[in-house]
């Protein structure tokens, strides 16, 4: 399978890395707009000396003119549904099929219903696959609460907890989330669209879908985790009393009955990281992973497993639900 990288980031180099492990992936080069990255080989920013023949180009139509098309590209680049469907057009244009970790991509037609439809209809017309996938959204909470409701003979609500230890992620991550900010500032941020995890609604959104819940209201508030101590790590600095991190939820009512609550706990130096879910019904289900699913290493993972499994789909805008159960490819 030619597989080609667009976004060289962290996340972006931790896929690649992944990629040249697998027998069936052939890596034929990166798209970056870093100028400090273009030209160079893969194998140079990743580490790996098997992808020193690939190299970086700065856009989709150069790559294509220098390597040939791949038949898959792994797009690590934006967390927003606009962007991403700009980026990745072009390359449904090319039949290219495309697995995403952009977060509003999991559930695309909740904000953006014109700009799905029509990336639908691209992907349809030229043979192509988009899917977004990750691990939150992706899998912890939504696709793996829903597979849980297979053995249910009925569905009353489903509840999904995960906390995070932020200190343990990359630094982009720990920025996102408002570590060293002052409390108020962060809570404005987030109320601009401007930090907080991305995704949740999406999450929500995925679930009810699939249990044919139609949606009255979905709502979602975030707050400041306030620093008890003192916090460093290799990315950012803390001080007592300033944000080390965040608290959102969402909620999800159906008429007038809450039907999902997601509640997110990421901050750095959380104790006791796990992620659990809760369904209530027949019968009633309770589970919890501990330690959690730590969350880069396991984006890069659904993103490289799933790859397989969309060229097995029909052509179009995929949902996670749409595929083959996630599985180690």
């Amino acid at each position: 399978m030619k597989i080609a990288q667009f976004g060289l980031g962290p996340i972006g180099i931790e896929t690649l890395k992944l990629a040249a492990t697998k027998s069936w992936v052939n890596i034929i080069g990166g798209i970056d707009i870093d100028p400090a990255k273009i030209g160079k080989s893969l194998g140079e920013l990743t580490g790996v000396p098997a992808l020193a023949s690939a190299k970086v180009y700065p856009s989709l139509e150069t790559l294509l003119a220098a390597a040939g098309k791949p038949d898959v590209i792994f797009h690590t680049s934006v967390s927003k549904i606009k962007a991403a469907c700009d980026q990745i057009e072009p390359m449904a244009r090319h039949g290219i099929s495309v697995v995403s970790s952009c977060e509003e991509l999991l559930f695309p037609a909740l904000r953006d219903p014109a700009a799905a439809a029509q990336l639908d209809a691209t992907c349809k017309k030229h043979g192509a696959r988009v899917l977004g996938t990750g691990v939150n959204p992706g899998f912890v909470m939504d696709v793996l609460p829903v597979c849980l409701t297979g053995v249910c003979r009925s569905v009353k609500a489903i509840h999904v907890q995960r906390v995070v230890n932020a200190a343990t992620r990359r630094g982009p991550l720990q920025k996102k989330i408002g570590s060293g900010l002052e409390p108020a500032a962060f809570e404005k941020l987030f109320s601009e669209g401007k930090a907080g995890h991305a995704g949740l609604k999406e999450s929500a959104a995925l679930i009810a879908h699939c249990l044919g819940w139609k949606i009255s209201n979905i709502t979602e508030t975030c707050r400041a985790m306030v620093a008890d101590h003192d916090i460093t790590t290799p990315h950012v600095s803390v001080k007592k009393g300033q944000c080390c991190g965040l608290h959102q939820y969402g909620e999800v009512t159906v008429g007038q009955e809450v039907k999902i609550t997601l509640d997110l706990k990421m901050y750095l130096d959380a104790p006791n990281p796990h992620d659990s879910c809760q369904i209530e019904g027949e019968p009633a289900l309770s589970m919890t992973i501990s330690t959690g699913v730590a969350g880069d290493s396991a984006t890069v993972s659904a993103v490289v497993n799933a790859a397989p499994r969309i060229l097995k789909a029909p052509p179009g805008l995929l949902l996670m639900t749409d595929i083959g159960v996630p599985s180690f490819a």
